[in-house]
């Protein structure tokens, strides 16, 4: 049903205050801003609630709003033709899950790009689900859902603290670590966890701890490190060739 009535004072600043986290908690939903993700999302048909689009936009749409009303509830400095809300869902850990299929689980990474890359590399590797830890980036930021691509509504994600989560698995663990052994040489594991750290800091110790098997990547030349996702993407995909 499309909606042309002019929005009220409430409505604008009910939509303003989602780019908070604390307001998005309070009112359990997320906005989504660009013709780009909210297309993408709409592909991988996201079930969003609402959607505000100026005539630019030729897509979907639940409200019909001006250029001037756009500008009044954007999150950017550039409004862009689209804006759409979406319910927050955490689903929680089943029992025994991490025990089948391959697992993405993320130690605190706090950098939204990187989280959101990160979905799209378990996307694109086919993994079974990513596992954050509360202190992770928010998975319902701007930030993080632009970085994933669309993956964001085809990846299973559960929030957990990954201490406890690890110590009831029986499969191995595997933790990207410097000082850990050549990743090249990973046998084929039809069942794993792959645990990566947060930027700077890596594993904390109490993940650490969990952790059966310390992964690395080569190094050839002299950067310091690699960056979390690019870590990951190179240790899923020898996962995927040596399963295969």
């Amino acid at each position: 049903m499309l909606t042309a009535a002019m929005l009220t004072k409430a409505e604008i600043q009910r939509l303003r205050v989602l780019r908070e986290k604390k307001h998005r908690e309070a009112e359990g939903l997320f906005v989504v801003e660009g013709e780009k993700v909210v297309g993408e999302l709409l592909a991988a048909a996201f079930p969003f609630v609402e959607i505000y689009a100026t005539p630019d936009w030729t897509g979907r749409r639940t409200h019909a709003v001006s250029a001037d009303e756009m500008a009044r509830i954007s999150h950017f400095p550039t409004p862009a033709s689209v804006l759409a809300v979406g319910r927050i869902a955490r689903p929680p850990l089943p029992a025994g899950a991490l025990d089948r299929g391959l697992t993405l689980a993320l130690d605190g990474v706090q950098d939204p790009g990187n989280v959101g890359t990160l979905l799209r590399i378990a996307d694109w590797f086919g993994l079974d689900r990513v596992l954050l830890s509360p202190d992770c980036a928010d998975l319902f930021s701007q930030k993080v859902i632009n970085a994933s691509m669309g993956s964001f509504a085809r990846v299973t994600v559960h929030t957990a603290e990954l201490a406890p989560a690890l110590a009831g698995t029986t499969v191995p663990v595997l933790g990207c670590d410097l000082a850990g052994e050549n990743v090249h040489a990973l046998p084929p594991l039809r069942d794993a966890v792959l645990v990566i750290g947060a930027e700077g800091r890596g594993l904390s110790a109490a993940v650490r701890a969990r952790v059966t098997r310390c992964v690395t990547i080569p190094k050839y030349g002299g950067a310091e490190s690699l960056n979390a996702a690019v870590a990951a993407a190179v240790v899923c995909d020898n996962l995927r060739r040596a399963r295969s």
